[in-house]
């Protein structure tokens, strides 16, 4: 009986057919990303507590407590909490104003599921709970810092000097293949 199915050409190109959607869906899906980690431990800065006249994103002035003639110190100028979308998600972000005036987002303690095509979103959209949110983020304006390094540890992503921070008040590990968020955090 098997050997009567194997000689016909239907049977061939059903076969085919399966090897290649199940090549596909693995390709597609990445079944294996979660059970696997990767682990990044970037350098973060080494910041001064925010004040209120830096509270601003926009704000240049200099901290008050640097000298004319030393560079000033890191400071962070807004920060949230990660709160679980698509996958738990667990730790900080941080958005840094550097001595030189430009800025970096930092995810500091950064504990979430690997998975595909995994970005980092600087959005302008609200973050909430519940499945309606996990979808959002790409509505409105965003700026892609890169690619997830990890999906552990701390890292930091360069932020564009043009940015308009004051648009940007929330960031997203924003699986582009699927179109959802892992996971998010308003920017305070």
């Amino acid at each position: 009986m098997i050997r009567r199915l194997l000689s016909k050409p239907l049977t061939w190109a059903l076969i085919a057919v399966l090897g290649a959607g199940a090549a596909f869906g693995l390709y597609w899906f990445q079944p294996w990303r979660l059970v696997t980690d990767t682990t990044v431990s970037d350098d973060l800065a080494p910041v001064a507590a925010p004040s209120p006249m830096l509270s601003s994103p926009s704000s240049s002035a200099p901290s008050p407590t640097a000298s004319p003639t030393s560079p000033t110190a890191p400071v962070v100028v807004r920060q949230g909490t990660f709160i679980s979308h698509e996958h738990e998600t667990k730790g900080a972000a941080r958005l840094v104003r550097k001595g030189d005036g430009t800025h970096q987002l930092e995810l500091v303690g950064l504990d979430t599921s690997d998975g595909p095509d995994l970005r980092v979103w600087l959005t302008d959209q609200e973050v909430t709970t519940g499945p309606a949110a996990w979808k959002v983020f790409d509505d409105g304006t965003h700026i892609e810092l890169g690619r997830l390094k990890g999906n552990r540890g701390n890292q930091v992503y360069p932020v564009p000097s043009d940015a308009e921070l004051r648009t940007y008040r929330s960031i997203s590990i924003w699986c582009k293949r699927f179109s959802v968020s892992f996971g998010a955090a308003l920017l305070q």
